[in-house]
């Protein structure tokens, strides 16, 4: 295998995301000036099943990336460039993780569900992920209190003794 160019999977899913994120960009900027219509609600459903199929892409990308690393950059350029590229990759995969998130929330937090496809209702991420963080708090407190036998929780509780 050529360790100096990326996988042709590598390949495919970088070229999808683009086109993806520039369609997704460009239909984002046209929608938001629309007046309401039952035009403009398609128009924002197409643009959430994008949103979703990109977010879906962007975790096949990392998926992929972990076990098929790039292709080291060219041993002459200087480090500072090397730094900054490396920190722009980091940047954009935060942000094409952050972004469908993003809506995803400000759709959940208008009341209005997200239906990958028209099929596949995805739950209200706000109260679901509240829901989910705290069931894992209140899980990791009690692994520290039974499990661990530290005062983790004890800390918290007035009527626990910290010292057992």
């Amino acid at each position: 295998m050529d360790t100096a160019r990326y996988t042709t999977t590598a390949l495919l899913l970088h070229w999808l995301m683009a086109l993806l994120l520039v369609g997704l960009f460009a239909v984002g900027l046209y929608m938001v000036d629309l007046p309401l219509s039952p035009q403009k609600l398609k128009i924002y459903s197409w643009h959430k099943w994008a949103g979703v199929t990109a977010f879906l892409l962007v975790l096949a990308r990392l998926a992929w990336r972990l076990g098929h690393p790039p292709p080291a950059l060219p041993p002459a350029m200087p480090p500072w460039q090397k730094t900054v590229a490396h920190g722009m990759h980091h940047l954009l995969y935060l942000l094409m993780i952050a972004i469908p998130i993003s809506g995803w929330l400000m759709s959940s937090a208008k009341g209005f569900q997200t239906v990958y496809f028209g099929v596949l209702p995805l739950p209200d991420l706000l109260a679901n992920g509240l829901a989910l963080l705290v069931l894992a708090h209140i899980g990791a407190a009690l692994k520290h209190h039974l499990l661990d036998r530290d005062d983790v929780l004890s800390r918290m509780l007035p009527f626990l003794s910290s010292h057992r």
